[in-house]
């Protein structure tokens, strides 16, 4: 089994920073994948943040863009969220995702990190 593991979540001030990450039990990032970062609050949709692909092509939400920066490490099978100037709106659980694949396309999600953000 495959499974994501977040960590780096906690609470921060406004304006502080926090670094996200998400390590997976097997060599997977070493295949063909595109890694993301959901988030989700009580009462909305869970929205994407931030992905990348195996060519290390990222895109952003809106929100987040000049803030956030995704990165990854093969080697160490591990996807990064870097967030900068943190704002109350961001306070969510933080999902890491995974697809690996080219025919057959497998998804991992992992459990889950709450970031929370005081004003």
């Amino acid at each position: 089994q495959v499974s994501l593991v977040e960590s780096g979540g906690g609470l921060v001030q406004a304006g502080g920073s926090l670094r996200l990450s998400c390590a997976a039990s097997g060599s997977i990032f070493r295949t063909n994948s595109k890694l993301g970062w959901y988030r989700q609050t009580p009462g909305k949709q869970r929205e994407l943040v931030a992905e990348i692909t195996s060519g290390d092509v990222s895109k952003y939400a809106d929100s987040v863009k000049g803030r956030f920066t995704i990165s990854r490490d093969n080697a160490k099978n591990t996807v990064y969220l870097q967030m900068n100037s943190l704002l109350p709106e961001d306070t969510a659980v933080y999902y890491c995702n995974a697809r690996v694949g080219i025919g057959a396309v497998y998804t991992y999600w992992g459990q889950g990190t709450q970031v929370t953000v005081s004003s």
